[in-house]
């Protein structure tokens, strides 16, 4: 059985679906040939019954004297006394079994019988019921049965009933049956055409459910195979610009296959398109520091090699360069390895935590790199849900736009109320065309491409904040300079911490 099912299993899906579908077939036509055969029989069976029965009806005497005279011999036609040239006096019509049996199971057979039926217990105990109920169960028995040549026949054996006269009460004879028999060889040719004819109706209808189900099968499965066709054209030519067509108003179970791996085609070219572009921006940014390592340390070992020393201050100056383009080199491989990072990676480090002690710590670093500048605070509790470290670089890298922004001996405005965090400086603010790219991925200022930097912070910022589900926005501050704006969920409260299982 296993075998089978394994078998089955290995077939392809539309051959599965037609051999269900007729298979479903079959057994539904089977249960109908089946029912209705056996209806038919019972409906034949249940005429031949009635029949049988009102054949048996209570006979007059002289209809019956000669048999009863007679038996247990066998009765000729000339000991009726002209009272038997029907054959037993009406008892009987063509092909009919007409006899008398006895209660030791002799049987008297009407010259006019079909034949002999053979005489089974069955027969005896419904003279001995008769007997033993003294005519008070007088229904008789209905059974199938042969007669002496073998052939089959409907059998009704009940006690005898006579009536002497017409108008005379009918009398019991309780030492002899009536047998009453019909052939049933029309009747099982009957029901023998009607099998050949049900076997072949339902031959032709599963072979039609069948070729149906592989018609339909094919039908159905083919946006199916358009799709495999993609994902194969997908698979051998990384080609992920191919879409597979789907019907506006159709929503079954393919369209929003087809649907959803148009989506997903459409998001993995997305995605494709900004990895190229992250890898070529940071080729592009990763070009500069490294020429510039690359001349500084090519100058110094040239010195070394020819033997004529740098001066003392140019050496100075090359060695402060390195080590400045060095640090450039790490803030750019630190930001790129940030933007890398899965989301699965950030969801397992998400914890509640203070967003005041995060903007503190911040605050704290931006002061180290701006002592000349004046950083002024108001800070109140919030508690977020955030990754501790993500969240306060991301504050760390716009105080870090702030000091880089701001005039000398400036003042930088630090606030958190209620979830809004801003940072405002006073420097010569972001122009206004500007403002719509200040937070693409290595976008950065005219004005401040002199300056050291990356370009991905403001990158780095909003994708922080935008997975801590706040917003963050930057726009020109009244009087001059630029105001960050950062909004974040959450509570001037920490939650209930949850109780721990022992």
């Amino acid at each position: 059985m296993s075998r089978v099912i394994r078998r089955f299993r290995s077939l392809p899906i539309r051959s599965r679906l037609a051999l269900l579908v007729a298979a479903a077939v079959a057994f539904a036509v089977a249960a109908v040939s089946v029912t209705c055969w056996f209806l038919v029989q019972g409906k034949l069976y249940e005429q031949v019954n009635a029949d049988l029965r009102k054949m048996s009806m209570p006979q007059r005497y002289n209809q019956v004297a000669a048999l009863l005279d007679a038996c247990p011999k066998t009765v000729q036609s000339d000991q009726n006394d002209g009272t038997d040239q029907n054959g037993a006096g009406g008892l009987h019509t063509q092909n009919t079994y007409i006899q008398l049996v006895k209660a030791d199971g002799t049987p008297c057979v009407s010259s006019t019988s079909a034949g002999t039926v053979k005489v089974t217990d069955a027969d005896k105990n419904v003279i001995k019921q008769a007997a033993d109920t003294g005519g008070s169960a007088l229904d008789g028995i209905i059974r199938n049965g042969t007669d002496t040549d073998g052939n089959p026949v409907r059998v009704f054996t009940t006690p005898l009933l006579v009536n002497q006269t017409p108008m005379s009460p009918a009398q019991l004879y309780p030492d002899t049956a009536l047998v009453v028999a019909v052939p049933l060889k029309n009747t099982q040719s009957t029901l023998n055409d009607l099998a050949l004819i049900l076997l072949l109706v339902s031959g032709v209808g599963v072979i039609g459910a069948g070729a149906a189900g592989l018609a339909v099968a094919r039908a159905g499965l083919r946006p199916v195979d358009k799709l495999t066709e993609a994902v194969e054209h997908v698979a051998r030519t990384e080609d992920l610009n191919i879409r597979i067509p789907v019907e506006d108003d159709s929503e079954d179970e393919v369209a929003r296959l087809s649907r959803s791996f148009n989506s997903m085609t459409s998001a993995l070219a997305s995605s494709r398109e900004l990895q190229q572009q992250l890898i070529a921006d940071a080729g592009h940014e990763l070009r500069t520091p490294l020429t510039s390592l690359r001349t500084n340390i090519e100058l110094l070992t040239r010195s070394e090699e020819t033997g004529r020393p740098i001066p003392e201050a140019d050496r100075k100056a090359l060695l402060a360069s390195v080590k400045a383009q060095m640090t450039e080199l790490a803030a750019l491989i630190g930001d790129l390895q940030e933007l890398s990072r899965s989301e699965g990676q950030r969801g397992e480090r998400v914890q509640v935590i203070s967003l005041e002690d995060t903007v503190e710590s911040a605050l704290r670093r931006a002061r180290l790199r701006g002592p000349e500048l004046t950083i002024t605070a108001d800070i109140q509790p919030w508690y977020v849900r955030a990754e501790p470290a993500a969240l306060e670089r991301a504050v760390v890298n716009i105080l870090d736009n702030a000091v880089k922004f701001s005039p000398e001996a400036g003042t930088i405005e630090v606030a958190l109320h209620a979830g809004v965090l801003t940072v405002r400086d006073h420097g010569p603010g972001i122009p206004a065309d500007e403002l719509p790219y200040v937070f693409d991925r290595f976008w950065r200022s005219p004005s401040a491409r002199a300056l050291p930097g990356s370009g991905l912070g403001l990158s780095i910022v909003a994708r922080t904040v935008q997975q801590a589900g706040g917003q963050v926005t930057l726009a020109r501050a009244e009087g001059g300079g630029t105001v960050a704006t950062v909004r974040l969920p959450g509570a001037p409260t920490p939650p209930p911490a949850e109780p721990q299982e022992l």
